[in-house]
């Protein structure tokens, strides 16, 4: 059985690739040839325009109803759109690999500590966060949403899933991360990552502040001392060389970029490597890699390497139900977690990019999914994209291409078969320094700068993610802070109708002497400014004959269809007459709908030829389909 259960592991991971290679023209380096001049110029716009959608097409194209028939039918023209990278700019490719590889290297080091703690909170051996970080690394770089990202073992994620792993056990993990990651696939392809749009820029703010202050205080255990939990004394011996060689690393990190010799040095690896040999040299007493995880985890040679395969120990196929149930809320919120830093973390590479190019949310969502299904069959605990050692790939030069963040994987999975024991010599110290720069470099500053020049909702929204971030866990942070700043837009928009009147002849007959009242709206009329629409009015002092002008304002959903509906009711019963005018005619139609054997006579729809079309949850009211 046991075998059975290995070799369908070895399968669902292979099928699991094959997928992968299938949509990797969107995960590819295909950004590469984007940016890359053109060597031959169209000869027409047309041409120029039907390879932009082409382009545009991404690795949903075989599915888009938009390509011609032929194409669609020709199995040459699928197969050039499944091409694993796509043609490359050769040039390019070779100014950028050197760089690219430095800054894997540099963020391979960085990816060590990270791991290794969050192994700790997960309850897990360091050995899984490490390997966890090599596998998903490596798959979700490649297949990812955009160059520069750089995912393993997180502390988001791992906080999640710690209950589980105290409860059932590390296999459990494993399971967990595969589901997540079947989920976070699922997404992708749905494209429900999306929905990262709806996310305000002060939870933005916010997220990073309260981000580099988690990531803050899970440097600061190092300074601590194992013995009483208290921070180290300056003057002891061991205190003395943590703080100053942390403080050493971190002016190199700021040092080395102005050194013309070392330019071409990323600087977070020419700090870690220049503090490791420091402390050698001088032998001092600090707290190293392999004193932090245990020399088994360094040991190397190929025993460390992990078995491929489904989760030992627990009863996927026995007693799936119970399996399912155990790990699935776990396995939701783990997808959630996930989903959300990896997406925030890409937004936020776009901005610092600036490189005229947007990752997909998509292709990100599937990049993580892969890359936790892998994780998951290789006894990993599953992870996402971390905002701190992205950001040194960044500063690295590792934006410009996958191969950093594939490097990384890579160079870390390398380092740990055949160089574990001089991994295990580097000092805490060092990793802790560069870190501590990420964090300073991460928290938004200008934030607290405009504070006071910003929308008091805006500054609460920024305090109030930045609070659960460090309290509770990204995804409530980010849903606590999107709810707060919906609510407080539709407030917004709710005062926001108001209505300006004038009296008007009556059109039927101009020469009277009879006036009409007009009330031009002002504003969307929807369920939150329903109650201030009928304020506006004066049922009884108004004439026999209104007009209600909706030329600058819109009917946003059905309850101001009810709202304006009751209104002409109060009217009509005291025997006045309603002229709605600049109405769509969707909503027109809606409000005959709602009275039965049509309009009233009191509330009389004036069309023209001005009016707007727009369609008003056709098919929530009517049950007819309708467009949006």
């Amino acid at each position: 059985m046991a075998r059975l259960r290995d070799q369908l592991a070895v399968v669902v991971l292979a099928a699991s690739s094959l997928f992968s290679v299938c949509l990797a023209d969107a995960f590819s380096l295909h950004n590469v040839r984007q940016a890359a001049p053109a060597f031959q110029h169209q000869s027409s716009s047309s041409s120029a325009v039907a390879q932009s959608k082409q382009q545009r097409s991404g690795p949903f194209a075989l599915f888009s109803s938009n390509q011609p028939a032929s194409q669609l039918e020709s199995v040459p023209s699928n197969a050039k759109l499944l091409q694993p990278f796509g043609p490359l700019n050769v040039t390019e490719l070779s100014d950028t690999v050197p760089q690219s590889l430095a800054a894997g290297l540099a963020v391979s080091l960085a990816m060590i500590p990270e791991a290794v703690a969050f192994s700790f909170v997960a309850g897990v051996s360091p050995l899984v966060g490490l390997w966890t970080t090599v596998v998903l690394g490596f798959v979700a770089a490649a297949f990812g949403g955009r160059a520069g990202i750089c995912s393993s073992a997180s502390g988001a994620c791992s906080v999640v899933v710690a209950g589980l792993c105290a409860t059932h056990g590390p296999a459990y993990l494993s399971a967990c991360a595969l589901l997540a990651g079947m989920m976070q696939l699922a997404a992708g392809i749905l494209g429900l990552g999306k929905f990262i749009r709806l996310v305000p820029h002060p939870v933005m703010l916010g997220f990073v502040n309260g981000l580099a202050l988690v990531m803050t205080r899970a440097q600061l255990v190092h300074f601590k001392d194992a013995a009483t939990g208290t921070f180290m004394s300056v003057m002891s011996s061991n205190g003395a060389a943590m703080y100053g060689l942390t403080a050493f690393t971190m002016v190199l990190v700021r040092l080395i970029p102005k050194i013309k010799a070392l330019k071409a040095v990323p600087p977070s690896l020419g700090a870690v490597v220049m503090a490791t040999l420091a402390s050698r040299l001088f032998k001092l007493p600090v707290r190293t890699l392999a004193d932090v995880a245990g020399a088994e985890t360094f040991r190397g040679g190929l025993s460390v390497l992990p078995k491929i395969g489904l989760p030992a120990g627990v009863p996927l196929f026995s007693d799936p139900v119970a399996t399912l149930k155990t790990i699935l809320p776990f396995a939701v919120t783990m997808a959630a977690v996930g989903s959300i830093e990896s997406l925030l973390t890409m937004q936020l590479l776009d901005g610092i990019a600036d490189d005229g190019k947007r990752g997909s949310t998509s292709r990100e969502c599937i990049g993580q999914g892969l890359g936790n299904m892998a994780s998951g069959l290789t006894g990993g605990i599953g992870g996402c994209a971390l905002i701190g050692q992205s950001l040194i790939n960044m500063e690295s030069g590792g934006g410009k291409s996958r191969l950093s963040g594939m490097s990384m994987a890579l160079f870390l999975g390398a380092g740990i078969v055949a160089a574990a024991p001089l991994l295990g010599t580097v000092p805490i110290a060092a990793f802790v320094g560069v870190m501590l720069l990420v964090c300073q470099g991460t928290f938004n500053w200008s934030s607290l700068r405009i504070l006071n020049k910003i929308p008091r909702l805006d500054a609460l929204v920024i305090a109030l993610v930045s609070y659960v971030t460090v309290k509770h866990d990204l995804a409530k942070a980010v849903f606590a802070g999107v709810i707060a700043s919906a609510l407080g837009f539709a407030w917004k928009l709710s005062t926001s109708i108001s209505a300006s009147t004038n009296m008007v002849p009556n059109p039927s007959s101009p020469a009277s002497s009879e006036k009409w009242k007009s009330y031009d709206m002002s504003g969307p009329l929807y369920f939150g400014s329903t109650r201030m629409f009928g304020s506006l009015f004066d049922v009884k002092s108004d004439p026999e004959d209104i007009i209600i002008n909706f030329t600058n304002s819109r009917v946003m959903d059905h309850s101001a269809i009810e709202a304006i509906n009751e209104l002409s009711d109060k009217y009509g019963a005291i025997g006045k007459r309603v002229h709605l005018r600049h109405l769509s005619p969707n909503c027109a139609e809606m409000l005959g709908r709602l009275h039965e054997g049509g309009l009233p006579p009191y509330e009389i729809i004036e069309s023209d030829p001005t009016d707007p079309v727009y369609d008003v949850a056709v098919r929530i009211i009517t049950g007819n389909p309708g467009t949006t």
